[in-house]
């Protein structure tokens, strides 16, 4: 059963203006709308577990928790859930990566080969691969393919990733560039696996040990890592989950990205994942947002660059490792997000602002079900509700 917790704070006393009661009385009623519809389809699905949640000028606004984290133990998901985000990780290794360009280290424009050297074996029939740069990678625009993995099929004796850098490397002969760089978004993994390399070539530090020091401490998620749970957090952390004819498949809780780490390594709890998206928004600074990254680039990371069409959203574009998502909400009217999506094992995850009403949300989910086609997934069908159902009574 679904557990869902309302506003934190009273959202309207007595004193309350009869506009401001009518507001909160439709934000209740569209949040209990959408939690409904939320617990029905994880349950047509065959979700584990799963949880939500919508902040507003960094406060908590709403959440709601569904099932459980682990199944055999029958523990309950709760606000201190650990979930895998998968490639919400992008958005960190983008960070980083500004954070090097904005201290002189590197350049957007950089050639990818004068960092990584063995990308000079990659077929590129369009050109050199002199010609692909950093930005390429950072946009999603480099003509990689999309999988790490080009041949590793469903076999349980395959590593999910390549567990060393030398193992992508070796991939690189057997690597073809798929379209003229630049000329459009196709999403790729390795991609965003060598920019964490590339951060790796000009600090020394491993991406993981990058990302920690310089955008998870500053930040205070102190809850959030990279690969295997450390022992105190053990409890926390959230199984996952295949489903697929009908029989449910237990994946264990870990899942080790190896090589690919700043392509899709983080761990960590709902709240985790909003200070995040706080840093993001500029809301409830704890002081160091402007150590991690100034407004300025913060801005530019959402910047629609490319198109990136989605058939569950109105339109969507690429930025520099952020998706910017208008959304037709109605009466004329069209709210822009920004943030990105994860899928990894039986995870499934997103991240959202919405800076006009400075507010933000977080979806996970435990479980992946193989006949369920993607818009009618719960997350996709939440996301959707929560752009246009919710998200439009904010900002009023």
């Amino acid at each position: 059963m679904t557990r869902f917790i309302g506003t934190v704070a009273a959202i309207c006393l007595l004193a309350a203006a009869p506009a401001q009661a009518a507001d909160s009385r439709s934000l209740n009623r569209a949040w209990s709308e959408i939690v409904s519809q939320y617990e029905a389809d994880l349950k047509a699905q065959g979700a584990v577990g799963s949880g939500m949640a919508v902040t507003q000028d960094g406060k908590p606004l709403k959440a709601a928790y569904f099932g459980l984290a682990d199944k055999a133990s029958g523990r309950a998901v709760d606000a201190d859930t650990i979930y895998h985000w998968a490639s919400i990780t992008k958005m960190f290794t983008a960070v980083a990566v500004l954070q090097l360009r904005d201290r002189g280290l590197l350049s957007l424009d950089d050639r990818v080969i004068d960092y990584l050297p063995e990308f000079k074996q990659v077929h590129n029939p369009y050109g050199n691969m002199s010609d692909i740069t950093l930005r390429h990678l950072i946009t999603h625009s480099s003509g990689l393919r999309g999988s790490t993995f080009p041949w590793r099929g469903d076999n349980d004796w395959a590593p999910h990733e390549p567990a060393k850098w030398s193992q992508v490397a070796a991939m690189m002969p057997y690597t073809q560039i798929e379209f003229e760089p630049g000329s459009k978004f196709s999403y790729s993994n390795p991609g965003t696996s060598a920019l964490g390399r590339i951060v790796e070539e000009v600090t020394g530090d491993d991406i993981e040990v990058y990302i920690t020091k310089n955008i998870l401490m500053p930040l205070g998620m102190s809850r959030s890592y990279f690969d295997t749970t450390p022992y105190h957090l053990g409890r926390y952390r959230s199984n996952n989950y295949y489903l697929a004819n009908g029989a449910l498949k237990d994946n264990g809780a870990e899942v080790e990205t190896g090589a690919t780490n700043g392509n899709g390594g983080l761990n960590g709890p709902i709240s985790d994942l909003l200070k995040f998206a706080h840093f993001l928004l500029g809301v409830n600074d704890n002081g160091n947002y402007a150590s991690v990254l100034s407004r300025k680039t913060v801005e530019e990371m959402r910047q629609p660059l490319l198109s990136a069409p989605d058939p569950t959203v109105t339109k969507q574009w690429m930025g520099l490792s952020t998706f910017i998502i208008d959304e037709d909400v109605g009466g004329g009217r069209t709210l822009r997000f920004a943030g990105h999506t994860g899928g990894q094992m039986g995870f499934s995850s997103f991240v959202y602002i919405q800076p006009e009403s400075r507010s933000a949300t977080v979806f996970v989910v435990n479980t992946r079900n193989s006949e369920v086609a993607r818009a009618d997934t719960a997350f996709a069908r939440t996301r959707t509700a929560l752009f246009r159902r919710f998200f439009p009574l904010l900002g009023k």
